[in-house]
């Protein structure tokens, strides 16, 4: 059980800072944010939505309890880096680009196959008490 839970929270850390940190950017409308929006072909006013629909992710991973609302949370993480994903290819951005998509999508992929062990886990150690 411990080696799972270090593991999960090893993926979980990474996958909070690559969403929490840059829900910053957006919530803020900062410069650089706006610019890569711009670029991408999306009005500037979406970003703070996105950032804030970013944080409460994270909010809901972080919070103990609440499965359906943790399900839908990882759900929206893999929906926002699809759409950036294809978003940057459909723009004529590299394909170099994708490895950064592809890292976060082992992130999140961890984060959440080993939620789901740890839960198996738990659920294995109170049924043999």
């Amino acid at each position: 059980m411990k080696k799972i839970t270090v593991i999960y929270w090893i993926f979980t850390v990474l996958m909070v800072a690559l969403m929490g940190l840059g829900s910053i950017p957006d919530i803020m409308s900062s410069p650089d944010a706006v610019a890569l929006f711009q670029h991408l072909g999306y009005p500037a006013y979406l970003l703070p939505f996105i950032g804030v629909a970013k944080l409460l992710g994270v909010a809901a991973i972080l919070t103990p309890g609440f499965p359906r609302v943790k399900e839908w949370a990882y759900a929206g993480f893999v929906i926002d880096l699809t759409g950036a994903m294809y978003s940057s290819l459909a723009v004529g951005d590299p394909p170099s680009g994708l490895l950064f998509f592809l890292i976060g999508y082992i992130i999140i992929g961890g984060s959440y196959v080993y939620h789901h062990k740890r839960c198996k886990a738990a659920g294995a150690l109170s049924l043999s008490k």
